[in-house]
């Protein structure tokens, strides 16, 4: 089945959701109950440029990507691209599905006219560091986070 990478709609937020939550540090602090406060985020990132993106095969969302564009203070100025929530449902990776979406996660980008695109994966996501090296990006940084709220 041919895979069609396209903005998300507001249809698309549970299974968005749920692909998330599965592959999430803490799925629980994933809630499809507040679908609005999801489609805000949607509408916040589009304000700025970015968008969500879902991977749909065979009418069915199998994929998400978030394309955050942003002012980089660095450069310039210029604009910068963050990827966040970088997920394929795990029973359709390995089909070039997260290659498609990070393409056209670059196509935005490049549209933006920035300069870089990053993101950050888990520690323990050997295979996902993998495929990303084989789509281009370098491992150059080491990454933290600090939780501010549970």
């Amino acid at each position: 089945m041919p895979t069609v990478i396209r903005p998300i709609a507001f249809e698309d937020l549970e299974m968005a959701i749920s692909i998330i939550q599965a592959g999430a540090l803490n799925p629980a602090h994933e809630d499809p109950a507040h679908l609005e406060d999801y489609w805000q985020a949607v509408q916040d990132t589009r304000a700025q440029r970015g968008d969500v993106l879902v991977a749909e095969v065979d009418g069915e969302v199998v994929g998400v990507c978030q394309v955050i564009v942003f002012t980089h203070f660095q450069h310039a100025g210029r604009s910068c691209c963050e990827l966040e929530s970088v997920h394929v449902r795990s029973d359709h990776r390995g089909q070039g599905i997260g290659a498609l979406l990070l393409d056209y996660a670059e196509m935005i980008a490049r549209d933006a006219g920035c300069y870089r695109v990053q993101l950050t994966s888990r520690n323990v996501r050997v295979d996902a560091h993998r495929f990303y090296v084989a789509r281009g990006f370098s491992l150059t940084s080491q990454g933290f986070k600090k939780l501010l709220l549970d």
